[in-house]
């Protein structure tokens, strides 16, 4: 006999041929290489920019961290333009923006130029980090999704280690060739990137959402482990946009709203929320918002800074000391990516945030015992210091890092599931930008110790919210998710815009 109640989480069905699904989230998931790039370039760019354009600390941290700023742009405008013009041409929309802020950046001959160049780059920038997870998300059978979405993570990664290893590879050419070529060689990927993505179908949920059933089967047929489960998430998509379960054809029509849609999107999110709609609203942006602040940027934009201070000075040991950075965050990612349909969301979470909580205070304490004992050495602490970063980025790479973009992705209703992403890519981007902009500042006001502390502190308390709010959602369908949150039907999840649509209608019948 079946329970009346819902477990915490389902147990994922033994996976199939998920080959198709694979390689369709592969190529979606390379444009978050672009800002994988520009983060690990501008780490070791920024040693030489400093010297050539002689530019101050806060100007070097604005330079830093205003990409984060600019990528809200684009972020916002990938939610409206993917549900216009499709996921799939919205991923290559963000490859041609991209290049041409990189090929900007590459051939600046002064800070204000680099600074538009960084605007341009930062809109493409926002268009990937959105798009990406979605369309991962949407084109993922549920019994691999956490792996497929995990991609976009795994992707940032690998660019971060990419821009490393180009600081490393061009570091000996002229000063004021180096870091443009640094910079501008970022141009090259999305070329390919936009080509390839070309080849890529169309997600299924945006084909049902603009009435295209056939075009739709055929994907969630190639992407499905059974043809069962392709029949069931068909349904289960109709259900959600509205479409009558017994309409059928290769082309339907979608029912219109009374309301505009975008304006009925932002009342259920926004305006007016059910309870369930606005647990599911703050656990999307409460994982962005802690993934940035418990202070990644911090250590990965500003890794050469943070070993030179541990008491590294040679530019090449300290750009060599960076890739090994790179190369630790990205073997972990690729142990989350097989871990997250096993294990669960949550407990890889929780795991990784409580590492993090401690690799934070191993590290402000090296750094405070080695800025105490200022020109001296202190072999303990130096060592303390570059092992508990290792290990911060290993923990945030196993857990916090992959899991907020699976998270975010699948969590949100379709209706509003691209606003939904768009505010959660922004609340990451703003606090991205804050902790970037803010680093070198930060340190000298508190010593760069007292600011891996207070990281460590933003740590503990995500820890605390991921424990008591957010649900495992393993196994799920992503049209079945909000029950998790609360939801026992439809009108509990859009109970705001339900409820006014009723209204409506009898005051119409009056």
């Amino acid at each position: 006999m079946a329970s009346a109640a819902l477990p915490e989480a389902v147990e994922p069905k033994k996976k199939g041929n998920v080959r198709f699904a694979f390689a369709c989230a592969i190529l979606a998931s390379m444009t978050s290489i672009l800002l994988g790039y520009d983060i690990g370039v501008m780490s070791g760019a920024s040693l030489y920019i400093k010297k050539d354009l002689k530019i101050t600390d806060v100007q070097l941290e604005i330079l830093m961290g205003i990409l984060n700023v600019y990528s809200l742009i684009g972020s916002f405008a990938a939610g409206r333009t993917s549900d216009w013009i499709g996921r799939r041409y919205t991923i290559v929309f963000a490859a041609v923006i991209f290049f041409a802020g990189a090929f900007l950046m590459g051939f600046a001959v002064n800070y204000g130029m680099l600074m538009f160049g960084r605007f341009v780059a930062g809109i493409g920038v926002g268009y990937a980090l959105m798009i990406a997870p979605v369309y991962t998300a949407e084109v993922s059978p549920a019994s691999s999704r956490g792996f497929l979405t995990s991609f976009p993570e795994v992707f940032i990664n690998f660019g971060i280690l990419l821009g490393y290893v180009s600081n490393y590879a061009f570091s000996r050419l002229p000063l004021k060739l180096g870091w443009r070529v640094m910079l501008g060689i970022g141009a090259a990927p999305s070329v390919v990137l936009a080509l390839m993505v070309l080849g890529m179908p169309e997600s299924p949920r945006w084909l049902v959402m603009k009435g295209r059933l056939a075009d739709a089967k055929v994907v969630l047929g190639k992407t499905s482990d059974t043809p069962e489960e392709a029949a069931e998430r068909l349904a289960d998509i109709k259900a959600a946009a509205g479409i009558p379960a017994d309409l059928d054809g290769d082309v339907v029509e979608v029912p219109r709203r009374e309301n505009s849609e975008e304006a009925r999107v932002w009342k259920e999110l926004i305006l007016s929320p059910s309870p369930a709609m606005r647990r599911i609203l703050l656990s999307g942006l409460g994982i962005h918002f802690f993934q940035q602040a418990s202070g990644i940027d911090a250590v990965v934009l500003y890794s050469p800074r943070v070993f030179k201070s541990a008491g590294i000075t040679s530019d090449n040991k300290l750009l060599g000391t960076t890739c090994a950075v790179g190369v630790t965050k990205t073997l972990f990612i690729l142990v989350a990516t097989f871990l997250l349909d096993k294990v669960g969301r949550r407990p890889l979470l929780l795991s990784s945030v409580g590492g993090m909580v401690f690799s934070l205070a191993g590290l402000a304490t090296g750094l405070t015992v080695i800025n105490h004992y200022a020109g001296s050495q202190v072999p303990w602490a130096i060592g303390l210091s570059i092992a508990s970063t290792m290990a911060y980025v290993a923990f945030f790479s196993i857990g916090l890092g992959p899991i907020t973009w699976v998270y975010s992705s699948e969590i949100f209703p379709l209706q509003v599931r691209a606003l939904g992403c768009a505010l959660g890519v922004a609340t990451n981007r703003v606090t991205s930008g804050v902790i970037s902009m803010t680093f070198i500042s930060l340190s000298n006001a508190i010593t760069i110790g007292g600011a891996f502390f207070l990281y460590a502190g933003v740590a503990a308390l995500a820890w605390v919210f991921f424990c008591t709010f957010l649900p495992e959602t393993r196994g799920r369908t992503l049209e079945n998710m909000s029950k998790l949150f609360g939801a026992n039907d439809e009108d509990d999840l859009h109970g705001g815009a339900t409820k006014d649509k009723k209204l409506e209608m009898a005051a119409a019948t009056n």
